[in-house]
């Protein structure tokens, strides 16, 4: 089985997409995560490929809906790599494979998240970058600590370091499609082509 792992922080004005801020207020960019989030679960439903998981930075700000038709857990404390690997230790040791996604890219569509999921038929993982050097999305079918210890976070080296923690371990690896994150306000003219692009 795969479960699809959401990844998110809680859409409150302030901490949210804080660096669209300048563009669109604290209110336009929490209400932009918001629409982001709820998007994201369905595109993750969508796709059919297992159960969907949101793994929710919780703020006690926060009292609004979330979407239906996903189990919602907590990250708990710790910097990123400590959450992703307990979230990760957690579902493998359960016996599923799981995909890791954000909520910051607009064309990770239903169709791109279950040709991740096919990748790992015959792959240990997956793996779809981002243009800022990140990644949109990370898949594997078995769990070892190193994938998310040490990697510095929110840096244009991210999806290379990762992609090398695979190689130190001797998996085999797909990388997909290059994506675009929505974090920068220069990036939001690239929400409307979206769609054109899944």
């Amino acid at each position: 089985m795969m479960r699809i792992v959401i990844f998110a922080k809680a859409p409150v004005p302030g901490k949210v997409k804080t660096r669209l801020i300048p563009a669109l207020g604290a209110e336009g960019a929490a209400g932009l995560a918001k629409q982001m989030l709820f998007t994201t679960c369905r595109e993750a439903l969508l796709a059919g490929i297992g159960k969907v998981e949101l793994c929710f930075a919780h703020d006690p700000a926060w009292s609004g809906d979330l979407p239906s038709g996903v189990k919602v857990t907590d990250q708990g404390p710790g910097h990123l790599g400590e959450r992703l690997t307990r979230a990760a230790s957690r579902v493998t040791s359960e016996g599923d494979g799981i995909i890791f996604i954000g909520t910051d890219c607009p064309s990770l569509d239903a169709r791109r998240i279950a040709n991740a999921c096919h990748a790992l038929d015959s792959n240990d993982a997956v793996l779809l970058p981002t243009f800022d050097g990140g990644y949109a999305l990370v898949g594997i079918n078995r769990f070892d600590p190193s994938i998310f210890d040490g990697i510095a976070w929110s840096t244009s080296s991210v999806a290379t370091d990762t992609i090398a923690r695979f190689r130190a371990l001797g998996w085999s690896l797909h990388i997909g499609d290059m994506l675009r994150d929505i974090d920068e306000p220069e990036d939001l003219s690239h929400l409307a082509r979206s769609s054109e692009e899944a």
